[in-house]
């Protein structure tokens, strides 16, 4: 197997959305113990300056200090010590990484894909200030920057506090569903990304949020309530909508305590014998001459699932199949130009990956393992970004895996099967 430059995601780089409005945002003043955070937490800023926050621009990993939405006013938020908290309690091998992307005042139109243009062009000034700080788009700079972190470790789950805004609309719980449909399809996310959505404060002038927010879990199994039960001390802006410092760092380790309770600590466990982002191009270089493994993620949605879901780049999708289905690609008239069928093959401790056969829109991909298992497969481009991922469970012996390659360009890919600790990776020619 010819050596090739290979950064794939580190999958103890666990990556976490934030958005919302100006609780979101974070109102509360930044401390001097808030400015002293663990190197393992780690900030993607997702706006388009970042004067205030040291070393900070759009796109650019930096360490997690307050402020992490933008700097046209947010200040010490939930997102804070949510991160910190993740961090304090989950293995020292693990990272922790957050995207943050907030807008005070806002509706939740404001990050409806379809609707948000019309609603950013109704606002006052100092909105449309905050808005264009996202370029415009909030929702979509939340998937840029979701995207780009995709390329560095695995999203793990979403944090969101708004509802202030929309109070009184009934619609509200359907809107945010549709805003949770579209982040999982844009970012081939699976089905179980965990949603947690923050109560408001319980006096006030938008108590009345809380009633829509309690209907939230109805929209999905995804969805859960973080309760703001014991904060009534507010920043004394008159309306008591807003926490205070103090609570908005407890309300952050409650936000971390409801999501460690969802995942699971399976899913928070460290995967043994992965790189770091910065040094995968190097260890998977080495893995392509040595038979070894490239660092690589599990599913970006970490699911329990079976069913295929789709590419965050290309919209294809892996599904797996028995050996009967293999005969309709395996037709050598339906496979595509010599050469482009070979796959080399590498074995790691039971599982291997056999020669594979690519039609027009299939790959065809035989995948033997020593005892049944609970595998993820994963194929990445030449550059070392994730275009495709499932789980799966499998018996033991010969099984298939038949990835839909239709909108894959064409080029050569990577593929990864990992069942547990063992690994097998061989590359994949696709020549139409």
């Amino acid at each position: 197997m010819t050596a090739s430059t290979f950064a794939a995601p580190d999958p103890n780089f666990h990556i976490y959305l934030a958005f919302g409005q100006s609780n979101m945002e974070g109102q509360g003043d930044i401390g001097n113990e808030d400015k002293n955070v663990d190197e393992r937490f780690q900030l993607l800023w997702s706006a388009d300056a970042g004067s205030c926050n040291q070393g900070a621009s759009k796109g650019k990993w930096i360490k997690a200090v307050p402020p992490l939405a933008h700097c046209q006013g947010a200040k010490l938020g939930p997102a804070d010590y949510f991160g910190r908290t993740m961090v304090e309690k989950t293995d020292s091998k693990i990272k922790v990484g957050i995207i943050v992307v907030a807008v005070a005042g806002c509706s939740i139109d404001l990050f409806d894909k379809d609707g948000y243009a019309n609603y950013a062009r109704s606002q006052q000034s100092w909105m449309t200030q905050r808005i264009n700080t996202y370029g415009g788009n909030p929702y979509g700079r939340l998937i840029e920057m979701a995207k780009k972190a995709q390329e560095d470790g695995v999203i793990k789950g979403i944090i969101f506090h708004q509802g202030e805004t929309d109070a009184g609309n009934g619609q509200w719980p359907s809107k945010v569903k549709k805003v949770y449909d579209n982040i999982i399809k844009d970012l081939g996310l699976g089905n179980d990304i965990p949603f947690l959505a923050g109560e408001v404060l319980r006096s006030g002038v938008s108590s009345g949020a809380n009633n829509n927010i309690a209907k939230l879990p109805q929209q999905s199994n995804n969805f859960y309530v973080v309760s703001s039960e014991g904060f009534n001390q507010a920043l004394g802006d008159g309306q008591n909508v807003h926490f205070t410092s103090s609570e908005y760092r407890d309300f952050g380790k409650r936000y971390a305590e409801k999501m460690i309770e969802v995942l699971g600590t399976e899913k928070l466990k460290p995967v043994e014998g992965s790189a770091s982002p910065a040094s995968s191009s190097s260890a998977a270089a080495e893995s392509s001459s040595s038979g070894k493994a490239p660092a690589s993620s599990g599913s970006s949605s970490s699911g329990h699932h079976h069913s295929s879901h789709g590419s965050s780049s290309s919209g294809a999708a892996l599904s797996s199949c028995s050996a009967a289905d293999v005969s309709s690609a395996a037709n050598p008239e339906s496979s595509s130009a010599a050469g482009s069928d070979a796959v080399r093959s590498v074995s790691a401790k039971g599982v291997s990956i056999g020669k594979a056969v690519v039609s027009q829109n299939a790959i065809i991909v035989p995948v033997s393992l020593a005892r049944a298992s609970r595998v993820n497969v994963s194929v990445y481009s030449v550059l070392g970004k994730q275009v495709m991922s499932m789980d799966a469970s499998f018996a033991a012996g010969e099984n298939t895996v038949s990835l839909d390659a239709a909108k894959l360009p064409v080029g050569n890919y990577m593929i990864s099967v990992q069942a547990g600790a063992a690994r097998s990776t061989a590359r994949i020619d696709i020549a139409r």
